[in-house]
């Protein structure tokens, strides 16, 4: 009999389902090819890292003797065993609709050859790369059981190659036993090449893949000998290496060594081809010291990240997505100075249909403006050759006082944030790492301006991270301000990270891990009253995960006083919603669509205050618990309610959305009688809309929005 609790969903399988919903659109024939293919990609990079990490840390426990359980009482074995089931079944979709989708792509002038499928003229013009460029940078590696294994790269792609033996032609001495008939021997090809090799073509793209190339060609690897087998295989290394920070002198020098112990942590996951011989498979476990539960035999090519070369190339118009640029805002779209306009009135940008521009230039202009005293900002995940950064850098160079913390435990972009580090204090900026124990996730730039009426702060607040590139894709809010208590707090707050002291009591801002935690149920439990005294009561969020047990305790509290909660919750969510007597109130839906949903936004009804608020911090205790995150308040009427009509318009969604049902699986969000509402199309239409209104209004005409409804 089944004891486990039914209150919460396991953490794991909840990504994996929303892994699955990627999945989902890879295999949906309703979107452009060349879009499936990126999807197909985009699940492979999420299984990759969720390997890394997730698996990672399993696995560190188990060989740790951790005994601790989850929020469904599974023990550590447990999930690893339910999560192998779960990714092998993911893996098996991924390859059949892999094969599907290159059917289709051939159709279309997308061509994948093999050896068997080339002319001689393109077999000719392959051998030509194969010996140029192929065969003078990979270098083979004979590998004996008693050996050690060589230190792969993880997550980069291998050939293994079984050999006859051929005492007469070794070329070291011979250290095996009569009776052994084979060797073998590794070459890894890595990164260094494109993953597809274009073949000429004249009304199409044709291509090989550059482990095929390797395979046609093996035998000059090997003169004279015979090769009995090869097979492709990754491995997948642990990342979730924790940094004992109460025994760090110099974290920017600890950082940099767990980047090299990653190289050759231990191994979590091993992907083989699934036609990989007995003798191979057997070789491969031994000297990887993997078990049968980390063996993943995949039917297709292994390593489908690399589709992305193949989901970005030229041409083909009619099998993407059209773009959807993103639009200025009529905000900023005057030409004053940017501060001046963050004067008159708050401000507020939902990327990307609206551009980051703005942020940009936020920053730029502090740094040019003369009466800019002070610039501090966080820095979590910032883009390559940043435009952000560089601002920074001009700052101090123009003589401000410029203070950046800049998180290097932001997980697989340390180097990048060590990189730009090092550029910034070279500049002159203070550079803080943030605060022991904590990482500093919260998205934050104040701007300190001497002005006629005296000294002023404008402060930029985020729900993404300030990174021009990620921008394009994610969906976030940016709130500009000039509000003199938010600017207060948001000073306190930054002073108490670079000062590592207790910030004094904020009253508007909430911050973890100080209050914010405190503070989301202590607004529950004010909707709960207003509740019980017969009062209406709402909550909305929209959020990329919930984890938290106490915040899920009090959702379903809530639930069971009779409140209607709506949570839009993109990937993991442990709270189960729709059960009699516990959660039968909540509503949870996932939208997973051509971007990615990535903002924070909170509502609770409070009595008819509305109170909104955006966020840096998810529901999960990491955030919570810590993290130095914040939760910021809309003060500005105009702004909170044009957040508060686009939070509810996420809960219309009934194309991409899909619904959390109490047994953790999903369904589309297919809603009898309602015309179809696709929430991230409506609001690229909108920001049109807006913009085109502002930029000629005679002439334009406003036509009202499928779906929408007063």
């Amino acid at each position: 009999m089944n004891t486990r609790p039914i209150r919460y969903l396991n953490r794991e399988i909840s990504w994996l389902e929303f892994n699955q919903r990627v999945l989902n659109l890879a295999g949906s024939p309703e979107i452009p090819l060349l879009e499936r293919v990126k999807f197909l990609a985009i699940t492979a990079g999420n299984l990759d890292e969720f390997f890394k990490v997730r698996v990672g840390g399993l696995r560190l426990a188990q060989v740790n003797g951790t005994h601790q359980v989850d929020l469904t009482e599974m023990n550590v074995e447990q999930q690893l065993a339910v999560i192998t089931d779960r990714v092998k079944s993911l893996t098996a979709e991924q390859d059949k609709i892999f094969t599907g989708i290159l059917g289709d792509l051939h159709k279309n002038g997308i061509r994948k050859f093999d050896c068997e499928s080339l002319s001689d003229d393109q077999l000719e013009f392959v051998e030509r790369y194969f010996d140029d460029e192929v065969a003078a940078t990979i270098s083979p590696m004979a590998i004996g059981r008693d050996q050690p294994f060589p230190l792969l790269a993880s997550a980069k792609l291998c050939l293994c190659i079984r050999l006859a033996v051929d005492k007469s032609k070794r070329l070291g001495p011979d250290t095996k036993s009569d009776s052994e008939e084979d060797r073998f021997v590794i070459i890894p090809i890595g990164n260094t090449f494109r993953r597809l090799f274009s073949l000429p073509d004249s009304d199409g793209f044709s291509f090989l893949l550059i482990e095929e190339i390797v395979e046609i060609f093996l035998g000059k690897f090997f003169p004279g000998q015979e090769v009995l087998d090869w097979t492709t295989f990754r491995i997948t290394r642990n990342a979730d290496i924790v940094l004992n920070e109460d025994m760090m002198l110099d974290l920017l020098q600890e950082m940099s060594q767990l980047l090299d112990a990653r190289k050759e942590s231990k191994i979590v996951r091993l992907e083989v081809d699934s036609q990989t011989s007995t003798e191979i498979l057997t070789f491969l476990k031994e000297v990887t010291e993997t078990d049968d539960q980390m063996i993943f035999k995949i039917e297709g090519p292994i390593d489908l990240t690399g589709l992305f070369e193949l989901a970005a190339i030229h041409g083909f118009a009619k099998l993407k997505d059209e773009p959807w640029l993103p639009q200025p805002s009529p905000d900023f779209s005057d030409g004053a100075n940017i501060l001046d306009a963050i004067a008159e009135k708050d401000r507020l940008l939902i990327h990307p249909y609206q551009k980051f521009d703005p942020v940009v230039e936020f920053v730029q202009t502090a740094a040019s403006d003369p009466n800019v005293i002070a610039i501090k900002q966080t820095l979590y995940r910032t883009s390559k050759n940043s435009k952000i950064v560089d601002a920074l850098i001009e700052a101090a160079e123009n003589g401000k006082q410029v203070t950046a913390i800049v998180e290097l435990k932001a997980r697989f972009d340390e180097e990048r944030n060590i990189k730009g580090a090092k550029q910034l204090e070279q500049a002159g900026v203070d550079v803080i790492y943030g605060v022991r124990g904590l990482k500093t996730h919260a998205k934050l730039c104040i701007v300190v301006r001497r002005e006629s009426r005296g000294i002023q702060r404008y402060v930029h607040f985020g729900t993404g991270n300030y990174n021009e590139s990620t921008a394009k894709l994610y969906s976030d809010v940016s709130y500009f301000t000039n509000n003199e208590k938010l600017g207060y707090e948001a000073v306190m707050f930054f002073n108490a990270i670079t000062g590592l002291s207790v910030p004094q009591p904020l009253r508007y801002l909430a911050a973890a891990p100080i209050n914010l935690k405190d503070t989301l149920l202590d607004f529950i439990q004010a909707e709960i009253g207003n509740a019980r005294r017969g009062g209406a009561c709402e909550i909305n969020a929209k959020l990329n995960s919930l984890a938290d047990q106490q915040v899920i305790d009090a959702l379903y509290e809530a639930s069971q006083a009779g409140i209607k909660i709506n949570l839009n919750i993109r990937g993991i969510c442990c709270l189960r919603p729709g059960v009699p007597g516990l959660s039968e109130n909540v509503r949870v839906i996932s939208i997973v669509d051509r971007l990615l949903e990535h903002s924070r936004i909170i509502h609770f009804h409070h009595g008819g205050d509305d109170l909104v608020f955006i966020s840096s911090a998810d529901w999960m205790g990491r955030n919570l618990n810590r993290r130095a995150e914040l939760m910021v308040p809309i003060e500005d009427s105009q702004c909170r309610q044009l957040l508060l009509s686009q939070l509810k318009l996420y809960f219309k969604d009934n194309v991409r959305a899909s619904v959390l049902k109490a047994d953790g699986t999903y369904s589309l969000d297919e809603t009898a009688g309602n015309e179809p509402f696709r929430v991230q199309e409506y609001l690229f239409q909108q920001a049109c809309d807006m913009y085109s209104a502002f930029s000629n209004p005679k002439a334009t005409v406003f036509k009202a929005h499928r779906g929408e409804s007063a």
